[in-house]
């Protein structure tokens, strides 16, 4: 399988919004979140059926990956989910607060409180903090979300990467000593990772379940990236299991 490094990643990003002729994208960003995040719904609902786990908490960052989760929160609703959405650092730019408006509109009110999702008691968490662009250390407020990921008190389902986890290099997964949840000596392992147009170099450490969602590659990027080998998608899917 190949593994897309940092660079490539971005990379891929950009020319997929080239807007000229002679590359093989013109996607706008807020599309490619929206069918990011329905990706992500898909493969929830897939692994995690309303029916036994109604009860979701999307775990939103402040960029792209957490568009990702505030786009499948709204999905999750339509699919017959009881979503909850943290999102402790909005972002400004408008069509965030667009999807930020649809959510109020399904009567779901994003928090900033991580005590508000605790109280929630989800059945699934979904990690939409950090993507492949990130690094760096964790800080407040998501290093708090982060040390509480450690403790398991739901299946953690993972979007594009687990946050935290390094893109070109392997993650420390080793298990820390009683008492110790600092986040910046470790990385917490998910139950559930779902890729987003490839998976990325740090996921083939990865041994769980493994999804990939963002059905929007063109054939000749995915050739152009060796990506062309991944499995199809089937029929009406927006999301595969690798």
């Amino acid at each position: 399988m190949k593994y897309l490094t940092q660079k490539e990643s971005q990379n891929l990003d950009l020319e997929l919004m080239n807007t000229s002729l002679e590359m093989a994208g013109g996607f706008h960003l807020p599309q490619l979140m929206e069918l990011a995040g329905l990706s992500v719904a898909e493969a929830v609902y897939k692994a995690y059926p309303p029916q036994k786990f109604p009860k979701v908490l999307v775990c939103c960052g402040p960029g792209n990956n957490g568009g990702d989760g505030l786009v499948a929160a709204r999905h999750l609703s339509h699919f017959g989910y009881s979503p909850a959405v943290y999102y402790p650092k909005p972002s400004p730019k408008d069509f965030f607060k667009g999807l930020v408006s649809q959510l109020h509109h399904l009567q779901i009110s994003p928090t900033s409180s991580l005590e508000d999702g605790k109280t929630f008691k989800p059945d699934v968490l979904v990690d939409a903090i950090f993507g492949f662009s990130f690094s760096g250390p964790i800080r407040p407020p998501f290093k708090e979300v982060i040390e509480w990921f450690f403790k398991k008190d739901a299946p953690i389902v993972a979007v594009d990467v687990p946050s935290g986890w390094p893109i070109d290099s392997a993650p420390l997964l080793e298990k820390p000593a009683a008492g110790d949840t600092s986040s910046e000596s470790y990385h917490y392992e998910p139950d559930m990772l779902i890729s987003l147009s490839a998976p990325k170099h740090c996921a083939q450490y990865f041994k769980g379940p493994h999804y990939l969602g963002g059905r929007f590659i063109p054939k000749e990027l995915a050739k152009k990236y060796r990506i062309d080998g991944l499995p199809a998608f089937q029929g009406t899917d927006q999301s595969t299991k690798l």
